[in-house]
């Protein structure tokens, strides 16, 4: 992989001529960007990879659920239907997505979840057909036909995006001027109790604009896995199968190792689709724990209902009362 990414830096300065003319024509409207008269909130990241916007897109529907009718929209990566799709008792991960479906399952009750490539037509469909008093932007930040009224950029502690380039010699989809546009940046995945004066070196890089305000999180993990029918404390787990299909299992790794569990891991690419010889694999383990993102996919097979669980994690944000207070300003605007 690195040697392919040698090999195509004479590409980068296209990509980044490219990228850096579209975002130029949509800054000057040239390029035509839908803004709404309704509170719309946008989380993304400059980075290919994962950032920990699902869990983001989770912590702020447990923030605002009581009080507005919250919709989610999201493009349903790797779903097998078209155009715009809102999630029923029907709905699969296959239908719609594997994280739509997990906020659909999560959350049913409280919030309305939808998919669509064409965040603008998904817009549209869930104001005719739903009227939500604010929506959520899943992975949107590059999606500029839309011009959400608040925007969450997302960067992990250990690879930020000032310390990166754009495709394909970086991760980077687009220049990280790009951040300007961005009224919050959470610096994701940090450690625990990162220190303060860690913090200001990285708010340095950052270098945020007047407007922008810098935020820290940690990834929070439950102290105990969860099945269709039950839960078993992580500590009375033994001898058990790791199974991911994520774009960062690290943080993941590190804090089953930390409580010194006996697993082996079976590491699949991001979003992953389990063929029938995958499953032939897992069939034959005793006891599987996994991400919620991959139960969603999962769970459809009855031979592995008994003994599938999954660590359900939460976002936990350093000052976070200023970081609600910003949101709910915002959706009462």
């Amino acid at each position: 992989m690195k040697l392919i990414r040698k090999i195509s830096f004479p590409v980068m300065p296209i990509y980044y001529a490219i990228s850096s003319l579209r975002n130029k024509l949509y800054d000057l409207g040239l390029k035509k960007s839908t803004s709404y008269n309704m509170p719309v909130i946008c989380v993304g990241n400059l980075s290919v990879g994962g950032t920990g916007k699902t869990p983001m897109i989770e912590y702020l529907i447990t923030l605002l659920k009581a009080d507005y009718k919250v919709a989610t929209l999201s493009r349903g990566y790797k779903r097998k239907t078209k155009g715009f799709q809102l999630a029923n008792e029907f709905s699969t991960a296959e239908s719609i997505g594997d994280e739509p479906f997990q906020f659909y399952n999560k959350f049913k009750q409280a919030v309305l979840v939808a998919v669509d490539s064409d965040r603008r037509n998904g817009i549209e469909m869930l104001q005719k057909q739903n009227n939500p008093e604010v929506i959520l932007l899943d992975d949107a930040f590059q999606h500029r036909k839309v011009k959400a009224g608040f925007n969450i950029l997302l960067t992990t502690y250990a690879n930020p995006y000032f310390k990166d380039v754009v495709l394909p010699s970086g991760n980077l989809r687009e220049p990280r001027a790009g951040a300007k546009r961005a009224n919050i940046i959470v610096v994701t995945k940090c450690p625990k109790e990162l220190a303060e004066n860690e913090k200001n070196k990285i708010i340095e890089l950052i270098s945020p604009m007047a407007h922008q305000h810098v935020f820290f999180s940690s990834i929070g993990y439950a102290n105990e896995v969860v099945s269709l029918e039950t839960k078993i404390k992580i500590d009375d787990l033994s001898n058990f199968t790791l199974v991911t299909g994520i774009a960062n299992a690290s943080p993941l790794v590190h804090f089953l190792n930390d409580k010194n569990l006996n697993f082996e891991h079976l590491n699949f690419k991001d979003h992953h689709e389990f063929s029938q010889e995958d499953i032939a694999v897992l069939n034959k383990k005793a006891c599987i724990v996994t991400t919620e993102k991959d139960f969603m996919r999962l769970k459809q097979y009855e031979s592995l209902k008994a003994k599938l669980f999954y660590l359900p994690i939460t976002t936990v944000i350093d000052n976070n009362m200023e970081f609600n207070t910003l949101i709910k300003t915002f959706a009462n605007s």
